[in-house]
């Protein structure tokens, strides 16, 4: 089976984009699939800030991506794009550095005013970047995401449905 790699773009410890990725790792685990965690709270801030390309930490993304068949990205959207951090994590990557991997973006925001983050902001950064296929995307509003009293997420079965074939379009593409 093959190896893929979970990016959390969210610069909070706990989101509905972290928690919805967890969601999407389980799903390609369950495939058999491997699945490397990365989120950028795992690098020094000072390494995203000042642009540290020689950041060891940063050096260990690179391997496991470049072992790596597809990657996942998972984010917020706030003001129509993704994070600074995660844009700052992305400008460290080689130019190529999603060269021959398969890509599923996956965004959460407030209001559908955000829907095209995806295809606008988030696309043409993975292919000049390399990505041999982006799969469409899952866009995810706030108020999909539910979250009980213990913290067990739960998504509304439209958008479980449509995250659920996203999966599995990486699972047998990959």
């Amino acid at each position: 089976m093959a190896q893929v790699v979970a990016i959390s773009g969210s610069p909070a410890e706990k989101s509905r984009s972290s928690a919805v990725l967890d969601y999407a790792k389980s799903l390609l685990i369950a495939k058999g699939h491997t699945v490397v965690d990365m989120t950028i709270r795992d690098l020094p801030a000072d390494d995203l800030l000042y642009g540290n390309f020689r950041s060891p930490a940063l050096a260990g993304l690179h391997q496991t991506l470049d072992q790596s068949q597809g990657v996942i990205i998972a984010t917020p959207v706030y003001k129509a794009s993704y994070p600074g951090g995660l844009k700052a994590l992305l400008d460290l990557m080689p130019q190529y550095g999603l060269a021959g991997k398969i890509v599923l973006p996956i965004a959460t925001g407030g209001s559908l005013n955000h829907l095209l983050a995806i295809d606008y902001a988030m696309k043409p950064l993975f292919s000049v970047m390399g990505a041999t296929h982006i799969l469409r995307g899952v866009y995810i509003l706030s108020e999909q995401v539910k979250f009980d009293d213990n913290g067990t997420m739960t998504l509304e079965s439209d958008i479980d449905e449509r995250l659920t074939s996203a999966v599995n379009e990486l699972a047998s593409t990959i």
